[in-house]
């Protein structure tokens, strides 16, 4: 790491900075020395979620000298079982904003940028460029793709984790040292296929662990100490409490950072299911026509008002079912869907929902493709039902 090598020769500790740190000197591993590369590091964190938060934390804690933030969300009720950089009071603030005040609190000495904005492919490469460390604490894949290729492609380390219900990984991608994403995921999954965290669920405590285990190989990349986990993957179950860990190794057929690389450019993949509708559809919302691949909670709205005749197909699991559901809604989980489907009504409209509309969608596409072309998606699941049609519909 070059650049951090030039900024250290200008780097100096404050003597309030050698009292805040004191912990950290006496440490001989760290000492004077390394906790003035920490303060010459530059470290940019992608999301400021739940990963996001004790990284966050954590980093400003450690003295890193500059963090960047790269976040384009506001706070929700729904983040404050898991972020624990935001309170009751930062509801609907941009994340960035509410991190950044946080961070200054924690550590006044250090420097935090801000980019309120989504990662994408135009802006990825020059983001990434700026930093010695990229710290990945996204929670969808096509983000995942464009921080691996584009550390890839800048030559930066790839400080890796992920979470889902009770379950954390963990790895370092250099693919100048070892394997990338690619080489262990060479493609994304189909978008839709593997749930979301607002759609799994996640124990509140599990980014707490990952995220900082996170934080903790950040440190000895920046200060050059200890075995990095470059080219080892760490399994995480917090019901058992296993730890495992699995060698991994570089792929020479990637087509990013393999020998003889495919890729050059930075490819951004849809977070959306692919919609199967045909440009034969016709909007059927008026009541003319076949029925949409899709509708909105509005459309739902207007039918039951008018006394249509519907199936609510709620294909959640029945621990969501008991939290909240639509008053008169059938519940047969998306699991159970390919060995059930011939009980459904074939004269009336099916309305299948989940919680956002990612497993209804799959849902419905395979009703279609058993002939039940009456069978649509209700867009933004529930979840879109409770803000705009009915506040008294618990959301979660």
């Amino acid at each position: 790491m070059t650049d951090i090598e030039e900024r250290l020769a200008t780097t100096e500790l404050s003597h309030e900075e050698i009292r805040r740190y004191g912990r950290h000197l006496t440490l001989p591993q760290v000492g004077l020395e390394g906790q003035k590369r920490l303060k010459a590091s530059r470290v940019l964190l992608v999301g400021a979620g739940g990963l996001g938060s004790p990284l966050g934390l954590y980093l400003a804690a450690a003295g890193v000298g500059t963090l960047g933030l790269v976040d384009d969300d506001r706070v929700d009720e729904t983040n404050l079982q898991r972020q624990v950089l935001y309170g009751t009071s930062d509801l609907g603030r941009p994340k960035v904003e509410a991190a950044a005040e946080r961070l200054r609190d924690v550590n006044p000495f250090i420097e935090i940028e801000t980019h309120r904005e989504r990662l994408t492919a135009a802006n990825a490469r020059e983001l990434v460029r700026r930093y010695d460390v990229v710290v990945d604490g996204s929670d969808n894949f096509p983000t995942r793709y464009l921080v691996n290729d584009a550390c890839v492609l800048e030559g930066k380390p790839n400080v890796w984790g992920a979470i889902l219900r009770f379950e954390g990984q963990l790895s370092v991608f250099w693919g100048e040292r070892g394997p990338c994403y690619r080489c262990l995921f060479p493609e994304p999954p189909p978008p839709g296929m593997v749930p979301s965290c607002a759609e799994g669920g996640v124990l509140g405590v599990l980014p707490g662990i990952i995220g900082s285990l996170q934080a903790n190989e950040t440190l000895k990349l920046l200060i050059e100490r200890g075995e990095p986990m470059i080219g080892r993957l760490l399994l995480f179950d917090a019901l058992s409490l296993k730890i495992r860990e699995m060698k991994l190794k570089k792929n020479r057929d990637c087509p990013i950072c393999g020998p003889n690389p495919t890729q050059t450019t930075l490819v951004e993949y849809s977070t959306c299911p692919p919609t199967v509708a045909g440009p034969e559809e016709k909007d059927d919302v008026g009541g003319n026509g076949e029925i949409p691949f899709e509708i909105q909670v509005e459309d739902l709205k207007a039918w039951l008002d008018e006394g249509r005749e519907v199936t609510i197909l709620d294909v959640r699991e029945p621990y969501e079912h008991e939290i909240c559901h639509l008053e008169g809604s059938r519940l047969l989980p998306m699991d159970d869907v390919a060995e059930r489907w011939d009980e459904l009504p074939g004269d009336r409209p099916i309305v299948a929902l989940c919680h956002h509309g990612p497993r209804s969608g799959r849902v419905v596409a395979f009703l279609r493709s058993q002939g039940l072309t009456q069978a649509t998606n209700l867009a933004g699941g529930i979840d879109a039902w409770s803000l705009r049609i009915d506040s008294s519909v618990p959301r979660y």
